[in-house]
């Protein structure tokens, strides 16, 4: 149901808005963790490693869409929030637009670039094959990815966190339900999990679209809504830049995000398939324990988006501050969790794995979970800023993470071995949070100036 985000209590309409997010963040880090736990427990260490020495590059193309989509539909909250109705459709298509066409391109790119790129990763030469069959079905699905995420995250923008919840459980049941056949039935092996991924991506989002065409009479669209005229429409171009400008320093910012994750694998994988192994396990683990604080940032972009298009800056500062409280709560519960309970967690992930891989699992969480609070900063800030519509402090800050955690990363392996590496992904916290809350008090400054 579409909600009008510029009305009533800010607080409660973030909770009750985050939830469904939290739900459907939480079945989507189990949609990539079914590989995990399938491949870990069906088909042992080696094969998990290939699938976790590949699983952040697919990440990063896939954070390029998604940046991209969350992006546009910061555009089409705007418009909602200022009531302009048709822009919100033609906001609607000219996203599908531009996205369906960037998701091609970089699934092309990849695609022909792959054996290289592995390579460039230090994927061991024992786990190559299912590596680099793994990584090139999800990429070849990627758009699959594409048909799903861009109608969620617009119908968010519209005020709606409960209808991409539902195809997303869906999707997730069906994702486990297909690997299990591929994997154990068929014996695909690692390229059944793969497979299952896409088809589960697939069906979701052909129903979603379906859903969406009989139950979102504000999205029901004109053939003349998908003309545009780039070259002679002054106006069209205009309404594209004004996407363009938010849409791509998003996906380069989720980009920049995903190369940090992916020069950190890299590193872990030059130190064999044990290590690759835990890392693997512990960082979607530590996904899953940080949905609450990434949930009330993805909220806050939607609530921000739609009080900008009203001009409401009082209330996107009342959100800010109030989910500031509530991250640091959720930040020391979910540290107490991981920090104590995390290796335990692990254990259920990899069926029969070593001490020595849990140990190292351990290490990793035992680290991290101290700088949880600067992280759910990041998620609050970097979201306020985009739906602002200010994409380019989000993007510094990006850009300052990946630079700290390269750099860390390499510098502290070659001193401290893979335990150093750990300490790399929250040095880098710690910078981007540092960049993002100076970047929202200066720009809530001139907001403030602007509206009043």
């Amino acid at each position: 149901m579409i909600k009008d985000l510029t009305k009533g209590e800010p607080l409660k309409l973030i909770v009750l808005f985050s939830i469904p997010l939290l739900i459907g963040n939480i079945f989507q880090q189990l949609y990539n963790l079914a590989d995990i736990v399938l491949v870990g427990r069906l088909l042992g260490i080696k094969a998990l490693a290939a699938v976790g020495a590949v699983a952040p590059l697919f990440f990063l193309i896939m954070f390029a869409v998604i940046g991209m989509n969350n992006g546009f539909a910061v555009i089409t909250g705007q418009k909602f929030g200022a009531g302009d109705y048709e822009a919100v459709k033609r906001s609607a298509t000219l996203s599908a637009i531009l996205s369906t066409g960037f998701t091609v391109f970089f699934s092309i790119i990849f695609v022909i670039l792959m054996k290289p790129i592995l390579f460039m990763m230090n994927v061991p030469a024992d786990i190559m094959s299912d590596a680099y069959w793994y990584i090139q079905i999800c990429t070849i699905g990627l758009v699959t990815v594409n048909l799903y995420n861009l109608p969620s995250s617009i119908i968010r923008a519209l005020g709606d966190s409960k209808t991409p919840l539902y195809f997303l459980i869906f999707a997730s049941i069906l994702n486990v339900i297909l690997a299990l056949i591929f994997i154990k039935n068929f014996g695909w092996g690692v390229p059944g999990a793969a497979i299952a991924v896409v088809l589960s991506e697939i069906i979701s989002g052909v129903l979603c679209l379906i859903y969406i065409r009989y139950k979102f009479p504000i999205l029901h669209t004109k053939k003349e809504d998908w003309i545009f005229d780039f070259f002679h429409n002054e106006q069209d171009k205009l309404f594209a830049k004004e996407h363009l400008d938010v849409g791509i320093p998003a996906a380069v910012q989720f980009s920049v995000l995903g190369i940090g994750i992916l020069i950190i694998q890299s590193v872990c994988n030059s130190f064999g398939a044990n290590v690759i192994a835990a890392f693997t396990a512990s960082l979607r683990i530590e996904q899953i324990a940080t949905m609450p604080m990434i949930s009330f940032g993805v909220a806050l972009a939607s609530f921000t988006a739609q009080n900008y298009g009203a001009g409401n800056v009082s209330r996107i500062k009342q959100g800010v501050l109030r989910g500031s409280v509530i991250n640091i709560v959720l930040s020391i519960a979910m540290a107490f969790v991981m920090r104590y309970y995390g290796s335990d967690i692990v254990k259920l992930f990899i069926g029969g794995a070593s001490p020595a891989v849990i140990k190292i699992a351990h290490d990793y969480l035992w680290i991290s979970t101290i700088f949880y609070f600067f992280l759910g900063q990041i998620f609050i800030f970097r979201n306020t800023l985009q739906g602002m519509g200010k994409p380019l402090i989000p993007l510094t800050s990006s850009c300052a993470e990946l630079l700290v955690r390269s750099y860390a990363a390499v510098y502290l392996a070659v001193k401290y071995g893979y335990f150093g590496v750990f300490y790399a992904g929250p040095i880098a916290w710690v910078t981007a949070a540092i960049v993002v809350t100076l970047g929202y008090l200066i720009n809530i400054k001139k907001l403030k100036r602007k509206f009043t």
